[in-house]
C-alpha cells in the first residue's frame, strides 16, 4: 500500500515517539514494551521506562545490531514497528481475490497477535480503526483491513463497506446481495465454486447473528482453508492473533467478494 494512502491508525503507530530512555513516560513507553515484547524480548507494558525496559531494549538493540544508547532514538524505532511496514507491502494478483490472499497471507506471516491484555496492541489497533480494550473484538477489523489494502491497491472500490461488526459486515453483505448461506453451498457445488478464490466466512450464532469472521480460501464442497484474527489453534472467537485454520462449511455463512 501506497503510505501516502495509509489509515490514520496505522500512522499514530509508525509516528516516532521521541527519544524516550530511562525515566520516560507516557504513551510512547507504552508502544516501545508493546514491540520489545513482539520481538521476544517481553517486559511489562505499563508505561513506565525502568530498569526491565532498558535490559530489554539493549538485548533488542544488540540483536539487531543497533548501536548500545540504552535509548529509543529513531533508528531503534524504525527496527521495532518494521512488521506493520512489512506486512503493508503491496500484494500480488489483478483480481480482488487473489490480492486479498496474498496480502491476508502477508500478515499472516507477520505473527500479529495481542499484546497488553485482552484485545490490546498494536496490531489490534491498527486492525480497528485505533480502539483496543476487551469490548473490541478485532476479528471484523481485520477482514475490513485487508479488504481496504486491497481495494486501496487496485484501485477498486469495497465489495462490502466493512464494519468491526460481524452482525453488520452480514447486513452489508445482504444489501449487497453477496451473503451465500452455508446450506446452499453445502447443497450446490456450483454455488461453492461461485464464492471464487477468496471469501469473508461468518460464524453463525443463531438467525440473523453472526459471532466470529474471517477469509476462506477455495477448498473441496465442505471445508476450507482461513486467515482468521481475534483467534487462536483452538478457532475461539475471542482469541489473540491472526491464524491459519481450516473449518467446516457448515454453520457458517459468506460474503462474495467478487
Amino acid at each position: 500500500m501506497n503510505p501516502n494512502k495509509y489509515p490514520p491508525a496505522v500512522n499514530d503507530e509508525l509516528a516516532y515517539p521521541g527519544a524516550l530512555s530511562v525515566g520516560s513516560k507516557g504513551v510512547g513507553v507504552k508502544r516501545v514494551q508493546e514491540w520489545l515484547s513482539y520481538h521476544g524480548f517481553a517486559t511489562a507494558i505499563d508505561s513506565d521506562f525502568g530498569s526491565a525496559t532498558a535490559a530489554a531494549l539493549s538485548a533488542f538493540q544488540q540483536k539487531k545490531k543497533i548501536s548500545l544508547n540504552s535509548t529509543v532514538d529513531d533508528v531503534t524505532w524504525k527496527a521495532l514497528i518494521e512488521p506493520i511496514v512489512n506486512a503493508l507491502e503491496d500484494g500480488t494478483g489483478a483480481q480482488l481475490d487473489d490480492r486479498i490472499t496474498s496480502i491476508a497471507k502477508n500478515h499472516l506471516s507477520m505473527e500479529p497477535r495481542e499484546f497488553g491484555g485482552d484485545n490490546r496492541g498494536p496490531w489490534v489497533r491498527i486492525y480497528t480503526g485505533g480502539h483496543e480494550g476487551t469490548e473490541w473484538k478485532w476479528c471484523a477489523g481485520f477482514v475490513t483491513f485487508i479488504m481496504r489494502q486491497a481495494c486501496i491497491e487496485l484501485g477498486t472500490p469495497m465489495p462490502v463497506a466493512g464494519s468491526l461488526s460481524c452482525d453488520t459486515l452480514a447486513a452489508q453483505a445482504k444489501d449487497k446481495q453477496r451473503l451465500v448461506t452455508s446450506e446452499s453451498v453445502v447443497a450446490n457445488g456450483a454455488a461453492w465454486q461461485g464464492l471464487g478464490g477468496a471469501y469473508i466466512f461468518l460464524v453463525r450464532n443463531g438467525a440473523g447473528d453472526w459471532r466470529h469472521t474471517g477469509f476462506g480460501f477455495r477448498g473441496p464442497t465442505g471445508a476450507f482453508g482461513t486467515i482468521e484474527g481475534n483467534t487462536n489453534d483452538n478457532g475461539t472467537d475471542n482469541g489473540f492473533e491472526v491464524c491459519a485454520r481450516t473449518r467446516a462449511a457448515a454453520g457458517k455463512d459468506f460474503v462474495r467478494l467478487i
